[in-house]
């Protein structure tokens, strides 16, 4: 690996000899000296170099510098406080281009999201992008921390499944062999196989798949969707209280890390929410929705988006809070494997968690019953024998357990106040994104 520095830790380092790698985004050739900006992945630095005549062959091949080549240099590293750029500069001694760009940049700023994307490798340069991918890394870290430090196993589950682990809705088929393969619309099968092997804890941060042809600002056809599930839950307020507290724990570690950058490059002051998370039924929901003059159109009664930003907004006024979660659905709008109630056999033990007027998780205790499980697989119009192998998981002893999954790149999008999980997620993957 070369010896090079960082862009970003020159601003500590002593002056002197420096030598660094990263792409041109400004040249600026005047008649005397020249100005070139160079970034990295880290933060960016000017160069100056000063002319020494038509013949100077380091001032020529600066003038035909095109933006966004890879260039190695050396030079002098001189701190000085009347630079703009992070107070610093380098006196050039040598500069190579290692990796030259096409003279026409394909895209700009002012690019649509769809044409960005289809250059994403350049889109992806720009520092409110790369920082998007730093406050993702923290963001799973602090889940991963608050999980391991209560004892949870990391699994990798199959996305290969042999049966649907939902219903046959939005479905990816894949041929297998002699037979047809479904890529996983999430872990659900395989994390309570998890509880029903003694694992307790388990958590994932992994691809799953939807066979949905929407085209809104937070549906994929690909996502990263984070999963957990527990063993010894006493209700779905349990798995609730543990969503809290892990999405605390990984907001704090990105306020931490990144509140700065973020108040710098997209104006949002971010901060951790406070716990706990307001909690309302969806029952209550509908009546505070109505009486603002809001009756969701849905036949089902789930909410629908204006629904989400509705409720969100009557919690931000009355709690002062971002996150609220929708409890006690009722059975049709949910899966067959959620619990119902012990006292109303209409309503689900489960909730969604909605933040800044958007839906990014599920959540629920699950039914561990394997005859109650068959009994509510065949209510939803399931096989029950396509689910013999799931319903097998339960009949050999299981604890009561639930979880939730949530989506990232959801997550994100709100946090930074972006229009669309496009914008989240590294490569974006919908009905009419197949490449790069």
């Amino acid at each position: 690996m070369k010896n090079r520095l960082t862009i970003k830790s020159l601003i500590s380092a002593e002056d002197g000899p420096v030598s660094i790698g990263g792409w041109v985004e400004t040249v600026r050739d005047q008649k005397k000296v020249q100005f070139v900006v160079v970034r990295d992945e880290t933060a960016a630095v000017q160069l100056v170099n000063v002319r020494h005549g038509a013949d100077d062959e380091r001032a020529n091949l600066i003038s035909a510098l095109t933006l966004g080549s890879f260039v190695e240099v050396t030079g002098d590293l001189v701190h000085n406080e009347k630079v703009k750029l992070n107070g610093m500069e380098i006196q050039l001694d040598t500069i190579a281009v290692v990796g030259a760009a096409l003279p026409d940049n394909p895209i700009s700023s002012d690019s649509s999201i769809e044409k960005r994307l289809d250059w994403r490798f350049l889109d992806l340069r720009r520092p409110e992008q790369a920082l998007i991918f730093r406050i993702q890394t923290t963001f799973e870290q602090g889940l991963r921390n608050y999980w391991i430090d209560k004892g949870f196993f990391e699994i990798h589950t199959p996305k290969l499944m042999a049966s649907p682990s939902e219903s046959r809705a939005e479905l990816f088929q894949v041929p297998y062999f002699d037979t047809t393969a479904y890529l996983a619309q999430s872990p659900q099968h395989f994390k309570q196989m998890a509880q029903s092997a003694g694992f307790g804890g388990v958590f994932e941060i992994a691809p799953a798949f939807r066979a949905d042809p929407s085209f809104t600002s937070r549906h994929a056809t690909e996502f990263t969707s984070i999963d957990m599930e527990v063993s010894w839950i006493d209700s779905h307020e349990d798995i609730a209280r543990l969503h809290e507290e892990a999405l605390v724990a990984a907001f704090t570690a990105v306020v931490d890390k990144h509140g700065e950058d973020i108040e710098k490059l997209y104006g949002q002051t971010l901060t951790v929410p406070t716990l706990p998370f307001p909690r309302i039924p969806l029952a209550e929901v509908r009546e505070i929705l109505a009486a603002g003059g809001y009756v969701i159109p849905r036949a089902d009664g789930d909410l629908d988006p204006e629904g989400e930003r509705r409720i969100s907004a009557y919690v931000q006024e009355k709690y002062g809070h971002d996150f609220v979660f929708v409890t006690d659905y009722d059975v049709a709008i949910r899966p067959f494997y959620h619990m119902r109630h012990t006292d109303d056999p209409t309503l689900t033990n489960s909730y969604d968690l909605i933040y800044r007027g958007t839906e990014i998780s599920t959540g629920a205790q699950r039914e561990h019953r394997p005859d109650v499980l068959a009994q509510q697989a065949q209510e939803k119009g399931l096989d029950v024998a396509e689910l013999e192998t799931y319903i097998n998981f339960f009949r050999y002893g299981v604890p009561p357990h639930g979880g939730y999954g949530m989506g990232l790149a959801r997550v994100l999008m709100l946090m930074l106040g972006l229009p669309s999980i496009r914008e989240t997620t590294y490569l974006f993957r919908g009905p009419n994104h197949l490449r790069p």
